[in-house]
């Protein structure tokens, strides 16, 4: 039987940080789902669209290389109904610090008893890539700054393009 992962996130944009979750997951799994979190309060920069796509183009190259199948799909729901329905035993997370951790902890405590056939992996980061947010890269993408060594070069052509306008 396939071991499936799932590995959700908001993705808005994806960074080196996503990255380097998804190089070590698609080692962990046969298949990983990638879910980009749509939440109804949060209005993103990139539409679930796009961030399908960037997902897609940055991330099935590894998985190939892997030799891990890789699907892009949204959510609006719990991730434990995500992982669910993706048929996912393992829910994957990155932890970049100790604050990470602290929160993640107790999201993987609410996340067993809502789904305990569910188990949570913590991924740490690569030393390079634990500064990395989504939230700081859109803030120096918009003020004009080099994000060239926190994102794929695809992604910041898009960062760029959103910017321009």
């Amino acid at each position: 039987m396939p071991r499936i992962a799932l590995y959700a996130g908001s993705f808005d944009p994806v960074t080196n940080g996503h990255i380097d979750v998804v190089r070590h997951a698609v080692r962990l799994a046969d298949r990983l789902v990638l879910a980009v979190g749509i939440h109804p309060g949060k209005v993103p920069l990139f539409s679930a669209e796009e961030r399908l796509a960037m997902l897609q183009e940055t991330c099935t190259p590894l998985a190939r290389e892997a030799r891990c199948e890789l699907d892009c799909i949204t959510f609006d729901n719990l991730v434990t109904v995500a992982a669910q329905k993706a048929g996912a035993e393992l829910l994957i997370r990155g932890l970049r610090d100790g604050t990470d951790l602290d929160y993640e902890m107790q999201m993987a405590g609410m996340n067993e008893t809502l789904a305990p056939e569910v188990q949570t992996v913590f991924l740490p980061a690569s030393p390079i890539t634990r500064p990395i947010t989504a939230t700081l890269v859109r803030q120096i993408a918009a003020m004009g700054g080099d994000i060239a060594a926190f994102v794929p070069a695809a992604v910041a052509a898009r960062l760029k393009t959103k910017f321009a306008r």
